[in-house]
């Protein structure tokens, strides 16, 4: 009986190391326009000069935006109580709830930006998602974009 168990819970291992590794997890095809190198972007997508108005106002709408969640990750940093692992594992609970906010956020802004790219250069962008293996993002349309 003990030897049948084993052999399942083995032949449950090698199933989900095989699986991982034949079917890995995709990562997203993000931009990052929080980052510092917007220039990059602009120069790869050869934005006009719309769309490079339109992305310098969503870096700063996101960076508005994102103030809140980083003082909150710095208050709970500074005055948490850290003096026991029960504590530690509360405060990485709280960080990690506000830093994927954080995630979600630039997400979701990336998005915004890819809904400003001309068919071109979204185009362009699938293709080079494809060629790093990630999963591109969805656009997200600006209402003043649906309505010209």
């Amino acid at each position: 009986m003990y030897g049948q168990r084993s052999h399942a819970f083995l032949a449950g291992v090698i199933f989900l190391l095989v699986s991982q590794w034949l079917y890995p997890q995709v990562e997203d095809c993000t931009l990052d326009i929080a980052g510092q190198d917007t220039d990059i972007i602009v120069d790869i997508f050869q934005m006009n000069d719309d769309q490079k108005t339109r992305l310098e106002t969503l870096i700063a709408e996101l960076e508005f935006a994102r103030r809140p969640l980083e003082e909150e990750q710095r208050r709970i940093l500074n005055e948490h109580p850290q003096s026991t692992e029960s504590d530690l594992h509360n405060l990485a609970k709280k960080y990690s709830i506000l830093n994927n906010k954080l995630v979600d956020l630039s997400v979701e802004y990336d998005q915004m930006l890819l809904g400003i790219f001309n068919d071109k250069q979204f185009a362009y962008y699938i293709s080079l998602c494809e060629e790093a293996a990630r999963r591109p993002l969805n656009p997200i349309r600006l209402e003043e974009e649906e309505e010209e």
